[in-house]
């Protein structure tokens, strides 16, 4: 698991549901200290995930704009890392 929550405020485009969905993912298995789902964790997670996408994608909407976009470019941006999810 990424030990780096993805940046999203001030991208361009703007983030999609999709990575918001990702990075409030990533958030939740880090601090529920997940690594892989399993029967068991898989509803919790995803159900706190959404939560925290749901939220997260009011907060981005409220923030005002960057004046300097993100250095990094978020991981379902990058072709290698789509290519290994199969999302292409």
């Amino acid at each position: 698991m990424c030990r780096n929550i993805t940046v999203l405020r001030g991208l361009e485009p703007a983030a999609t549901s999709e990575e918001i969905y990702a990075a409030a993912l990533q958030y939740v298995r880090k601090v529920t200290g997940v690594g892989s789902l399993s029967a068991t964790t898989r509803g919790p997670i995803e159900r706190a995930a959404a939560e925290v996408a749901k939220i997260t994608e009011a907060l981005l909407e409220e923030m005002p704009e960057r004046r300097v976009p993100p250095q990094t470019v978020p991981p379902l941006r990058r072709p290698e890392v789509r290519a290994r999810l199969g999302l292409d």
